[in-house]
């Protein structure tokens, strides 16, 4: 990774934890790291073509927007990944995909609309991709979700923090109904925010309303459960996080709820869920840890089951990464997709 200086630093941290959804984001930005508005533009400007910087946009929770979607685990035989790995990736709702050091090796995240059935494109994938065995490892309980990966170094792993977005927040979004409205905002934002003065005022004007309107209905979809956060996504291992692991974890079932809750309070867990099990697969609770080393992150781990009991677990880390994306919603790739490959009901028998 190339050295970042500290307003570099201080920049992304900022844009992870508290990007501000104002009408000049980026002039807010640089009063609070002490440097100019052009002067920030220039820096992320740099940070994207140096490949540290994802993009900047609106994180949606896709389960609230009525997606329904799962983890799913996969055993391919190995000369067939290359192969498995496109087909899978083809899917417009396998937004991550990556090989794992486990026999269950290559693990995606899926996601249809509402209209569609996920069990049967999951069993297409299973089919398509030649999988031996196939697991569809859905949420259960969240406990939360939110990357931010500390650029300036300065947190120690089992630093404490609050979760942006849990259990509660989907609930509260479950309880209600989109509107044609707030689908037509989640379609003009969920793009990369352009690098520019304004860049609020294009998606407003493509939806007819002032950017102050337009920020106002952002802030309406995030107090209704919908919108996440706006953040900057970086590319963990450019970023200097090379040790992203997968700690899955067999929890007694009265306790998944109290640990859960506390795992998911460390800033270097990313995500926490509580998920299924099956006679081949004994972990109930997933948590994502990212550390700049293996050593780092197997240490935290040594730490996280001693401290909390449990020493059945096992960490997975991804070796490949084959997709990573922000999943596009309210767009037509689904249907076609489903209507390629998807029969009108599954006869395909793998364990799922």
């Amino acid at each position: 990774m190339e050295q970042l200086d500290q307003i570099d630093q201080q920049l992304l941290n900022e844009m992870q934890d508290r990007f501000p959804t104002v009408p000049a984001p980026f002039a807010e930005l640089a009063a609070r790291v002490g440097t100019g508005e052009r002067d920030v533009l220039k820096r992320l400007a740099a940070l994207r073509a140096s490949g540290i910087l994802r993009q900047v946009s609106p994180i949606f929770d896709t389960k609230a927007l009525g997606y329904a979607t799962s983890l799913v685990a996969m055993r391919v035989p190995a000369e067939r990944l290359p192969a498995a790995a496109e087909v899978a990736n083809a899917h417009p709702g396998v937004s991550h995909n990556y090989r794992r050091n486990h026999e269950f090796n290559m693990w995606l995240t899926i996601a249809v609309p509402p209209s569609s059935d996920l069990q049967a494109h999951v069993d297409a994938l299973h089919e398509l991709a030649g999988a031996e065995s196939t697991r569809m490892l859905p949420t259960l309980r969240l406990f939360k979700i939110g990357v931010t990966l500390d650029m300036t170094g300065e947190r120690a792993m089992d630093h404490r923090s609050a979760p942006q977005y849990t259990h509660d927040q989907r609930e509260i979004a479950a309880s209600q109904t989109l509107s044609a409205r707030d689908v037509a905002i989640v379609r003009a934002v969920q793009g990369d925010l352009a690098l520019e003065p304004a860049p609020f005022a294009g998606p407003a004007a493509e939806l007819g309303m002032s950017v102050d309107e337009l920020i106002e209905a952002l802030a309406d979809l995030q107090r209704r459960g919908y919108l996440r956060r706006f953040a900057a996504i970086l590319r963990h291992r450019k970023a200097g996080f090379g040790a992203n692991g997968m700690a899955v974890w067999a929890v007694p079932e009265d306790q998944i709820e109290a640990i859960g809750q506390t795992m998911a309070g460390y800033t270097a867990i990313s995500h926490c869920y509580q998920r299924p099990v099956y006679p081949d697969w004994k972990y109930n609770l997933f948590t994502m840890i990212h550390a700049r080393k293996t050593g780092e992150c197997e240490e935290f781990v040594a730490e996280l089951a001693q401290r909390h009991g449990l020493a059945d677990h096992a960490v997975l880390y991804s070796t490949t990464e084959y997709k990573k994306v922000r999943l596009s919603y309210f767009t037509p790739e689904f249907e076609e997709w489903e209507r390629a490959h998807v029969r009108v009901k599954s006869e395909v028998s793998h364990g799922v």
